[in-house]
């Protein structure tokens, strides 16, 4: 009898879980895109911001060349990989 209880609880609450679910994701789904609605509108100001602040450090027609110091080419004099070489066996 007791094993039979116990199946008919784990039915129930299964079936309880999946009727809450249906009622109540359109809600959470909702609220969850408006928070992240609001995280990338916050990102997109906070840049904005950003590009104004460095924009205004220049004159208006003024050329600017940025470098990026990664860029150079003191990466490619770094040795990749160990060079093995290989002969051929007749």
């Amino acid at each position: 009898m007791q094993l039979i209880r116990t199946i008919l609880i784990i039915i129930l609450v299964y079936y309880g879980f999946k009727i809450l679910s249906r009622l109540f994701a359109p809600y959470l789904i909702k609220y969850a895109s408006k928070k992240m609605g609001q995280k990338f509108e916050q990102q997109y100001k906070s840049q904005q911001q950003q590009n104004q602040r460095n924009t205004s450090q220049y004159k208006e027609g003024e050329t600017v060349i940025d470098k990026n110091p990664g860029s150079s080419n003191s990466n490619s004099s770094n040795k990749v990989g160990e060079y093995i070489e290989f002969e051929e066996i007749e």
